[in-house]
């Protein structure tokens, strides 16, 4: 959600494991895209720094990652700042609720005085303005709940060693490249054009004569014009991935893609996070904030779930939508912007009135699987798994069945 936080593209609450962003983006020009491509092997076991006041919760975290990577331990936030001028770490775990000073504060000096740490907060406690501020203020990578299981806990950390090893292997290729401007447009260009075919229209996974092809067909027409769109929808029918698609397939592919879930987040906090907000604009506002309309200037932003905003806001959101511009929460200046908006007068049937998708959906659910966990490789559905898929009436279409694979 803020673009210059950290390597990864999104914030999340994690409790169970989620789908990884695809790797593959900065391959050399000339290689092959695979379907899926593996995580690359790291050069050297990553360091990772444990910030806990609670010794138990030290060691057992120790214990749980140092199969795979080396662990320091620190009690308190001044041990962390001893180690950190000594040690370089690649990602650090720190716990919010600490004496003396919190996790999100912590981490704040940390991006300023050592940015390329991958800062992962991990709490019991789930406070809206924990995460807003651990957003803004200390651009963490991930929040972990406890209490986490050994498995996702791992595997959280391992994609954000390689997302430092990443950030740094692509540093240096910049400069490597740096004054070739032809060879970086072609890069970009080529960049693009896989981006826009990993999320085009035909990424999107339907049967032959799917009642998704005619709302598909409609969806590309209307992408090559420049109009505010309103997709209508079930939850879970496949919306944001509709919205994507129109984005790479209109002028503005090349600009951002960037999305909302307006039902997640109270009136009160979604202005600042659409809109942004000035520097002791509230009580949590310790700097200014780029609100998500500035971040998708030149592209597109979905807005999903709008219709639950309260109706003083949609009035606000009204306006911007004419006038082009918005004002940041306590600026008197409004700003400028280019976007196009997709608010999640296209009809999407629901899976269960699609039964003939059931089984491609389901086959590319398998392989994103065994995508994700290597060592799992050659997975195939039991015998009757599809006929039970088939039989099941999915009230909650393609969420419940992107859920319901790791069962």
């Amino acid at each position: 959600m803020i673009a210059d936080r950290q390597p990864s593209s999104r914030v999340a609450l994690t409790g169970s494991p989620e789908r990884p962003v695809p790797h593959g983006f900065d391959q050399a020009m000339s290689s092959p895209v695979p379907a899926n491509p593996a995580p690359l092997p790291l050069r050297q076991p990553a360091t990772v720094l444990v910030v806990d006041d609670e010794p138990r919760l030290q060691e057992t975290t120790r214990r749980v990652l140092d199969d795979e990577f080396e662990v320091l331990t620190a009690g308190s936030a001044d041990e962390a700042r001893a180690i950190l001028q000594e040690r370089a770490v690649s990602v650090i775990l720190c716990d919010q609720r600490m004496p003396g000073q919190t996790g999100v504060e912590f981490l704040c000096e940390v991006r300023e005085t050592w940015p390329d740490v991958v800062r992962i907060i991990v709490s019991g406690y789930i406070d809206s303005e924990d995460i807003v501020a651990g957003i803004n203020r200390a651009g963490i990578h991930q929040f972990i709940l406890k209490p986490w299981l050994p498995d996702h806990l791992i595997e959280t950390v391992r994609q954000a060693a390689e997302a430092q090893s990443l950030q740094h292997d692509m540093r240096r290729l910049d400069l490597e490249l740096r004054g070739s401007v032809p060879l970086l447009r072609r890069r970009s260009h080529e960049k693009l054009a896989r981006v826009q075919s990993e999320f085009g229209f035909d990424s999107i996974v339907r049967s032959p004569g799917s009642p998704l092809d005619p709302v598909c067909v409609l969806a590309a027409k209307l992408a090559r014009y420049d109009l505010s769109l309103v997709i209508l929808g079930e939850s879970g029918t496949g919306k944001e991935l509709l919205a994507r698609a129109i984005h790479y397939a209109s002028p503005r592919a090349a600009g951002p893609f960037v999305v909302e879930n307006c039902a997640a987040v109270a009136d009160t906090l979604l202005e600042s996070e659409l809109f942004g907000h000035k520097r002791g604009a509230f009580t949590s506002a310790f700097q200014d904030h780029t609100g998500l309309f500035q971040q998708a200037n030149g592209g597109t932003i979905f807005l999903d779930e709008i219709g639950d905003m309260s109706p003083s806001f949609q009035v606000k959101l009204l306006r911007v939508l004419q006038e082009g511009e918005v004002r940041p929460v306590g600026s008197t200046r409004a700003v400028p912007v280019d976007v196009r908006v997709i608010a999640a007068t296209l009809s999407m049937p629901p899976l269960r009135e699609r039964s003939g998708d059931l089984v491609p959906i389901a086959q590319k659910l398998l392989q994103d699987i065994a995508g994700q966990v290597p060592q799992r490789g050659g997975l195939a559905f039991a015998g009757n798994a599809l006929t039970v898929l088939l039989s099941y009436p999915w009230p909650g279409s393609c969420a419940t069945k992107s859920t319901g694979r790791w069962h």
